[in-house]
């Protein structure tokens, strides 16, 4: 795999326009062989359900983590096909694991994440929680590039409180929207693996909307996405009448300063 065909993990808090950026993603790879999943969380899943205790205990826990696809699936052009994949090669090493041939469950989660992109020239995932698992996300994925997407954090908190359906962990505040935004992007700055640019790359959803961050991101992977940035479109909201807390603006400022090249 060369250097641009890395495995891309796609993070940023809720409501930041991860969705609408792997929709790109998920087209721009697509088109040239590849497999982009929007919320296949399947590292995600493995690092609860697939432990060390667990493979030690020769139980490979199949069923929750079918389960929990299932419940609520991906999506993408050949999320289908991703999840047949994954399906059979989570029973395919659950008997290896029943049998005692395999005995190591951080090889074996890098190993069914590989399994589930099989015949893909590159792939990657989005999914918003890989913020809050760093260390576990690079031992499942070391070679993979993160892809950090910020947006304003009073854009986010406003659509954070409009949120509807069953969303239990939604802010009830416009403040605790807000320190959960600064929670989430405190753990990227605490990662001593994001600083470095041929491992990540921060880009900010009203200039990855406007095209000049698409364009970064497109240098940083290899691959031209703004043949599909219609897809993109940031709205304008209502003027914010109440300013952000001084803490917040520090760190929205850090982040800023990170995504601009």
């Amino acid at each position: 795999m060369s250097p641009d065909a890395r495995p891309l993990v796609l993070l940023g808090a809720q409501r930041s326009g991860t969705t609408a950026l792997a929709g790109v993603l998920d087209d721009a790879f697509a088109d040239v062989g590849g497999m982009f999943t929007i919320n296949g969380k399947l590292p995600y899943l493995l690092h609860r359900w697939c432990t060390q205790p667990d493979v030690t205990g020769r139980h490979l826990r199949v069923d929750e983590i079918l389960h929990a696809l299932h419940r609520k699936p991906p999506y993408g052009r050949y999320a289908e096909r991703w999840l047949e994949s994954v399906e059979k090669a989570l029973r395919t090493a659950a008997a290896d694991v029943a049998d005692g041939r395999v005995t190591d469950a951080a090889e074996l989660r890098r190993h069914l994440v590989r399994e589930a992109y099989t015949g893909a020239t590159r792939y990657g995932d989005k999914y918003n929680e890989y913020l809050l698992e760093l260390d576990l996300l690079a031992d499942t994925l070391p070679d993979a590039h993160w892809v950090l997407l910020v947006r304003h954090p009073a854009a986010v908190a406003r659509s954070m409180l409009k949120w509807t359906g069953d969303r239990p962990w939604r802010p009830g505040s416009r403040r605790d929207a807000l320190e959960k935004w600064a929670s989430w992007h405190q753990q990227w700055l605490a990662h001593p693996a994001t600083r470095d640019p041929a491992r990540a790359t921060v880009v900010e959803y009203a200039r990855v909307c406007a095209g000049e961050d698409l364009g970064r991101l497109s240098r940083a992977i290899g691959l031209d996405l703004l043949p599909y940035a219609q897809q993109l479109s940031e709205r304008a909201g209502e003027p914010e009448q109440e300013p952000l807390p001084e803490h917040i603006s520090r760190l929205w400022q850090t982040l800023s300063d990170l995504s601009t090249p």
